[in-house]
């Protein structure tokens, strides 16, 4: 392992936090689609965290475990997995029980000429899943994309933002929200919409999108020209010790970094360590999609991961060759074309 992943893991290792409420919730923790971007350090997190504390509880990753390898590393970790499709009927209602679901699974890229498959899996999957699981607390995960674009000067929306989504993939999320509240009231389901944008790793996400651009002398586009974000491994901890905090009717929480971050500034830090002068297209626009995060700050403190450390190792793990995803966030997409 090389001295940049040594850090990495450092930087993932659970908090003393986590460690103390892994051992308040109460029974296994399912998490369904744990083979995309977040699952699979979302698992290995509250793998770590259990060990730590010394206690007894399974974690069950479910996925159609459709990328080579996935399943493999979450089982050599400790972490129960099984293959299915949520779509099918038989198939879901085999899965186990259990107690806690942290619920991923959805679609964005792509979803663009495939609008019924999209609302199959953001809008009716939901329903199956609440009514598969209407014992269990459920953590859903959702996204800003719920949100309209507000001006840059107001902070981001709050959660007492009325939702108002451009394009199908936004309103196809905001289906699932409306799903999982009404399967809430209807059966006692304590809840809690988990509200995102952006996650960020070493491998993926914007950072790592405008960092690239930077080495290539690629030109940015700053049309959109603020994002939130937040390291990947506080998103995942929030997610797990969210399993606390699910209420009927349904809790909503922002979950993201408390800055407001100018595009072009993270291209010139970008572009300092690079040794590389940025290049920009495009006059920025005075709105853009933002979150305001402050209530899962109050309840679980700041995210652990700074801005400056996010930059200082996307740098360093570019130079290094790392290896990365193909999966952009498309933050600059202004007509919820996705």
């Amino acid at each position: 392992m090389t001295e940049l992943e040594v850090l990495e893991q450092e930087l993932l290792r659970p908090s003393d936090a986590l460690i103390i409420d892994i051992t308040k919730i109460k029974g296994d923790i399912i998490i369904l689609g744990v083979g995309g971007k977040m699952g699979p350090g979302m698992a290995r997190l509250a793998r770590k965290a259990i060990l730590q504390a010394g206690i007894s509880k399974r974690i069950i990753g479910i996925s159609r475990f459709s990328e080579e390898g996935t399943r493999e590393e979450l089982e050599a970790g400790g972490i129960e997995t099984i293959a299915a499709d949520l779509l099918d009927e038989q198939q879901l209602t085999a899965l186990p029980d259990a107690p806690n679901i942290i619920y991923l699974a959805g679609t964005k890229f792509g979803t663009t000429g495939k609008e019924p498959f999209t609302w199959a899996m953001n809008s009716y999957l939901p329903g199956r899943v609440a009514e598969r699981y209407k014992n269990s607390r459920i953590v859903a995960f959702s996204t800003g994309n719920v949100y309209p674009f507000v001006p840059v000067n107001t902070g981001g929306c709050s959660e007492e933002t009325i939702p108002s989504p451009v394009g199908e993939y936004g309103q196809s999320c905001l289906g699932r929200e409306r799903i999982f509240q009404y399967f809430s009231e209807k059966y006692k389901i304590p809840t809690l919409i988990y509200r995102l944008n952006y996650a960020v790793d070493l491998r993926y996400g914007v950072m790592l999108e405008i960092a690239k651009s930077v080495m290539a002398d690629k030109p940015i586009d700053i049309t959109t020209g603020n994002v939130n974000v937040i390291w990947q491994g506080d998103a995942n901890e929030i997610a797990i010790r969210s399993l606390l905090h699910c209420e009927t009717p349904a809790n909503i929480l922002n979950v993201t970094g408390p800055e407001t971050l100018s595009v072009k500034w993270l291209a010139q830090q970008f572009g300092l360590l690079l040794d590389k002068k940025p290049t920009f297209v495009n006059e920025t626009q005075t709105n853009a999609l933002l979150n305001n995060a402050s209530k899962a700050h109050k309840l679980f403190g700041y995210p652990r991961v700074t801005v400056r450390q996010m930059i200082e190792l996307t740098v360093a793990w570019l130079q290094a060759g790392g290896k990365t995803m193909n999966k952009p966030t498309h933050f600059q997409e202004r007509n919820g074309q996705f």
